[in-house]
């Protein structure tokens, strides 16, 4: 049987459950995830849209490149998600989650733009950015 995850905004407006399997998750460190997350990388967690589910509220979404949206709480503006055009999965922040120390990254993206002093998660697979704009 698929495990629940849940999670939400930090001021509690938004809430989503996710029943799947552990999901994927991972380190990017590109200038976009930077932006959006206002930190010096982002931990994303994919899941299938359809395995997502909102509990409470409605992020309000933003068209982040030409190629994905992103989604935040409209009222306290915590970084919810990433997705990708016409992907069927989604990408929650690790920090979103109600028990993010249940994830372990597997893996970089975006690693020609990690910051020379962000030193974590050593010895995992390196991939640099595939979108330029």
């Amino acid at each position: 049987m698929a495990a629940r995850w849940t999670g939400g905004c930090l001021c509690g407006s938004c809430r989503y459950e996710v029943d799947s399997d552990p999901p994927h998750s991972g380190y990017c460190h590109c200038n976009m995830c930077k932006k959006a997350t206002g930190g010096p990388f982002a931990v994303l967690v994919q899941a299938r849209i359809d395995d997502l589910a909102w509990t409470a509220g409605t992020p309000t979404s933003y068209r982040s490149s030409p190629i994905a949206t992103r989604g935040f709480c409209g009222k306290c503006g915590t970084p919810l998600y990433l997705q990708y055009d016409g992907d069927e999965l989604i990408h929650v922040t690790v920090g979103s989650l109600d028990h993010p120390e249940r994830i372990r990254p597997a893996g970089h993206y975006g690693v020609e733009s990690r910051l020379h002093w962000a030193d974590c998660g050593r010895g995992l697979p390196e991939e640099e950015t595939r979108e330029r704009f």
